[in-house]
């Protein structure tokens, strides 16, 4: 059987991996939701923001769907057109508590990430925040991982904005058609293709077996060494890349954000001075900002593990779904030449994405889909290698605008999958923001790190050439540059 589709192109079948992020939604360890939260120069009309999702809920399918699970699984979970579809529950209005600033959204933003999303509706939410200083307001979009990684929403949701602030009106797109599916339904359903899918799993596996057997007779020596370098290379991927931190062992269920902005233009010319990518140059002042907060409490140390996801969606694959593998470096946080930093990351990253086994994730998510919830918990504790996630993900180019209000800034805000933090830099705009949600647990001294941080990119950011530039801490943020 061929994979199903819906109207939009998207597939209408979990893939494993989406699976898994799914069922990771009802356990505060192994949540996994996505968060973007965009300060805005003014605040949209209430009618017009809610209308906005109602139009493009009806174009963007996934923002109306959601998961039903087979009660036996006789077949895979499914995307379904939520039949009790209601806009209010996902579309929402708040104010922000006194004194306005984004230190108050930021934190009203944990408290939302930290909730269980309902696994009996659409798997997302946005809140328009009010009464921000300046007259300025806030959104805060909240997403599953199940639906999407954060390159695929970018290209997803990418309807929601428009390219000047008072486009004119389009006409409300019709209605998706519902689908009153049960989980009854769906592992009926299940059974009744089982033969066909049965006869073609098998024709398939019958197919890849008998292609395999040609080609070791045919050339024996090569296929034993190349089935030995993809295991060696399977090893090199999973293996962890340093010894973890001391400072950052401790976990817990507490959380908080910090951030800070930067022009894209000043870290583009610091990252070309240095020899490095933006992602390199990024990762270096990270690396650096880490080193100073080891040095500071008296432990300093070479390195740490740091996760970086790789983007693995070809052009041609639908926005939906996760498309990303992991690469584990060895943060080079002990080194004090930012320059040196960067090369230290750059050669990593250059070798490390050159792995035979990099994509080796969708390759093991279809067996660890099938683990009941707790053996999953216990496997995700023992196999998490990096005390630090750092992602880059890349939005619009240009100025965009939502519901009449333009976007000035955008903080991206990742789960922390028994990790001590994680890291996201968002560009957009010709801006950069980098967002650090940490385990509290793990990052004891939080006024410390928030100094280390901003010192780690200012010094990166002095590469580019005097006067040097500098990063702005973005809780102060409504009081400076727009």
């Amino acid at each position: 059987m061929g994979e199903l589709v819906d109207a939009a192109g998207l597939p209408t079948e979990l893939g494993p991996l989406d699976y898994l992020l799914h069922r990771g939604e009802a356990n505060p360890r192994t949540r996994s939701g996505i968060m973007g939260v965009e300060l805005l120069d003014t605040t949209p009309d209430w009618d017009r923001f809610r209308n906005l999702f109602e139009s493009v809920s009806r174009k963007v399918l996934r923002l109306r769907q959601k998961v039903v699970v087979p009660t036996l699984p006789t077949a895979a979970p499914r995307w379904v057109v939520d039949p009790d579809f209601n806009l209010d529950y996902h579309v929402r209005r708040l104010r922000v508590p006194e004194p306005g600033g984004l230190r108050q959204v930021l934190d009203m933003a944990e408290v939302s990430l930290q909730s269980p999303m309902d696994l009996q509706r659409p798997l997302w939410s946005a809140t328009l925040v009010e009464g921000l200083t300046g007259g300025r307001a806030a959104t805060i979009m909240h997403l599953s991982h199940a639906v999407t990684d954060g390159v695929g929403g970018a290209a997803m949701f990418g309807r929601i904005y428009d390219l000047e602030r008072n486009p004119p009106a389009r006409p409300m797109p019709p209605q998706p058609v519902p689908e009153d599916m049960s989980a009854n339904d769906l592992m009926r359903d299940g059974i009744t293709h089982l033969p066909l899918s049965l006869l073609g799993g098998t024709r398939d596996a019958l197919a890849g077996a008998l292609s395999m057997a040609t080609r070791t007779v045919r050339d024996p020596l090569s296929a034993v060494t190349g089935a030995i370098s993809y295991a060696r290379s399977g090893a090199r991927v999973v293996r962890q890349a340093a010894e973890p931190s001391p400072l950052l062992r401790r976990r817990s269920l507490s959380s908080r954000t910090e951030a800070i902005d930067m022009r894209l233009a000043d870290l583009h010319r610091a990252a070309k001075a240095g020899g490095g990518s933006i992602n390199d140059a990024y990762l270096a002042a990270l690396s650096g900002a880490l080193g100073r907060y080891h040095r500071a409490l008296g432990v300093p140390i070479a390195a740490l593990p740091m996760a970086i996801p790789v983007n693995l969606r070809a052009e041609e694959d639908p926005a939906g779904g996760n498309r990303f593998t992991g690469v584990n470096l060895a943060a080079p946080i002990g080194v004090a030449d930012p320059v040196e930093r960067i090369k230290r990351v750059r050669a990593q990253m250059i070798e490390r994405r050159d792995e035979p086994a990099m994509s080796m994730l969708d390759s093991i998510a279809p067996l660890l889909s099938v683990f009941p919830d707790p053996v999953l918990e216990k496997m995700s504790e023992s196999v998490v290698n990096a005390d630090v996630q750092a992602s880059n993900v890349a939005f619009y180019p240009g100025e965009t605008y939502i519901a009449g209000a333009k976007v000035l800034r955008h903080y991206g805000i990742g789960p922390l999958p028994g990790i001590a933090m994680m890291v996201v830099l968002i560009s957009r705009g010709g801006e950069c923001t980098v967002t650090v949600r940490y385990d509290r647990a793990a990052v004891r001294d939080e006024k410390l790190f928030a100094a280390c941080l901003v010192q780690g990119f200012d010094e990166v950011l002095a590469l580019a050439g005097d006067p040097a530039p500098h990063c702005v801490p973005a809780s102060f943020q409504l009081g400076g540059q727009s």
